[in-house]
């Protein structure tokens, strides 16, 4: 199966409780060019999830930008939202596939071992995600994964490779030089004080290394 486009910035929404406010947010990493929203919320129970889940699955349509379930399978069929994305103890890889099918997104969580990548490719993972690739705020005992991770995965598995893990605009451009196709972010963007401005910072990053890549081709 053709590997899925995940490229841009991945926003990862905030541990947040009012509905109303996360939307806004959201909407707002979505204007300054998030290129995919995945629904991540930790201290929610099951009610608080399906509310914030179905709030935000239609603004991401809006947008047409993928809609991506942290770890809750069930949720993401329930609500047929684009893909979900799996952590090492959230479910079988494979089976989640089967149960989604070739057309949603099936994300998972390598931390810092490029096997777990490899399983996951051969489990049917549309992309694979690496990290902390700095220190976390979010998770700050996560292991560190070095970023030689993220071109070799890139080279050798033929899947797009998300950066996570304490990512700011000062480093972000450290990952994607490494070989992310995308960088996962929820502190440095639903923190900031203009959270569409962050977004616009984290996306330009993007364009501005394409912008390289072409120049570098132009000049062989």
């Amino acid at each position: 199966m053709k590997a899925k486009k995940v490229n841009g910035l991945y926003a990862v929404t905030p541990d947040l409780a009012d509905t109303g406010q996360l939307h806004a947010l959201v909407e707002a990493s979505l204007q300054g060019g998030a290129a995919v929203v995945q629904y991540r919320n930790k201290l929610a129970d099951a009610a608080l999830r399906l509310e914030q889940a179905q709030a935000l699955l239609p603004l991401c349509r809006q947008y047409a930008v993928p809609f991506i379930i942290n770890d809750h399978l069930d949720l993401c069929l329930t609500l047929d939202a684009d893909g979900v994305h799996l952590g090492g103890d959230d479910g079988n890889l494979a089976q989640a596939r089967t149960l989604l099918g070739p057309a949603k997104m099936l994300g998972a969580s390598c931390y810092n071992r490029f096997e777990l990548a490899q399983q996951a490719q051969a489990q049917g993972a549309d992309y694979i995600a690496f990290g902390a690739c700095f220190d976390s705020a979010t998770k700050p005992a996560a292991v560190r994964a070095p970023l030689e991770l993220l071109g070799r995965a890139h080279a050798e598995l033929g899947l797009p490779v998300v950066a996570i893990g304490g990512i700011t605009h000062d480093n972000a451009k450290l990952a994607i030089e490494a070989g992310a196709d995308a960088i996962a972010v929820i502190g440095a963007l639903y923190s900031a004080s203009d959270v569409k401005l962050a977004a616009q910072q984290f996306s330009n990053l993007f364009n501005h290394n394409l912008h390289h890549d072409l120049t570098q081709s132009a000049a062989v």
